[in-house]
């Protein structure tokens, strides 16, 4: 089983290695430090198995599993977040509790041995990757993987976003990128008061529209303050007048 291992304390990664060298199935085949080197080491090592921690700088574990995606199985490691730990149980996904024991780390291990088909697997992961975002609150970043690059734009820094079949344009600061995610997802997991989905295809950041003119008989759009002019629905017209009030 090749593994890889994720986590930004040296003395935690290095209580993995002793561990899983009982294991003699196991290839430890990389440890990263950070989330932007799991993601890279994902991609290129092709693990099986990633022990991967939540608390992390720059991206946690959750966000990690965003951008790499379902491919391989993910055991998680956390010294916190108990509420979070009971959703990984209903949804089949292991954990480990820090600290944790030799026999702890056997039966995730078992646990992993008996994969489950990747279909069953990526619908398991999805649901607690979309549960734990829920229960960290509105997105203060949005996570854009390009190739092996990976940005990380600031929701606040947001202007508008624009739908684009199963993809969404996110311009902010005068650029814009594409991320692989619906656009009535990425509504969901950001802050209402602060972002209205104006139209089908169009959502803004309110604090960036500088007034709201006519376009025609009965419809309206949002200009905003870099001049940006967007369309706005008759139901995106009524919560965009309720917000600025």
């Amino acid at each position: 089983m090749r593994v890889l291992i994720v986590d930004d304390e040296h003395l935690a990664r290095a209580l993995l290695r002793e561990y899983l060298s009982s294991h003699p199935d196991v290839d430890i085949v990389g440890e990263c430090a950070n989330g932007f080197e799991a993601v890279k080491a994902i991609g290129e090592l092709d693990p099986e198995l990633v022990f991967l921690d939540i608390q992390m700088p720059k991206l946690d574990g959750f966000e990690v599993v965003e951008l790499a995606g379902s491919k391989p199985h993910y055991v998680f490691a956390t010294a916190y977040d108990q509420y979070a730990l009971k959703a990984f149980e209903v949804h089949a996904i292991d954990y480990l509790l820090k600290p944790f024991s030799r026999e702890r780390l056997a039966q995730a291990l078992a646990h992993a041995r008996l994969r489950r088909p990747e279909s069953a697997q990526a619908g398991q992961l999805q649901a607690v990757v979309q549960d734990a975002a829920q229960r960290r609150g509105y997105l203060e970043r949005i996570l854009i993987k390009d190739g092996t690059r990976v940005h990380v734009v600031a929701t606040s820094s947001v202007d508008h976003i624009e739908a684009q079949d199963d993809y969404v344009q996110v311009s902010a600061a005068g650029k814009a990128w594409l991320k692989n995610q619906r656009m009535s997802e990425l509504e969901a997991q950001l802050d209402p008061q602060v972002f209205i989905r104006i139209h089908r295809s169009w959502i803004v950041n309110v604090g960036a529209i500088a007034r709201i003119e006519p376009a025609s008989k009965d419809n309206y759009c949002a200009v905003l303050k870099d001049g940006t002019r967007l369309p706005i629905s008759r139901s995106g017209y009524q919560k965009v007048r309720e917000l600025m009030r």
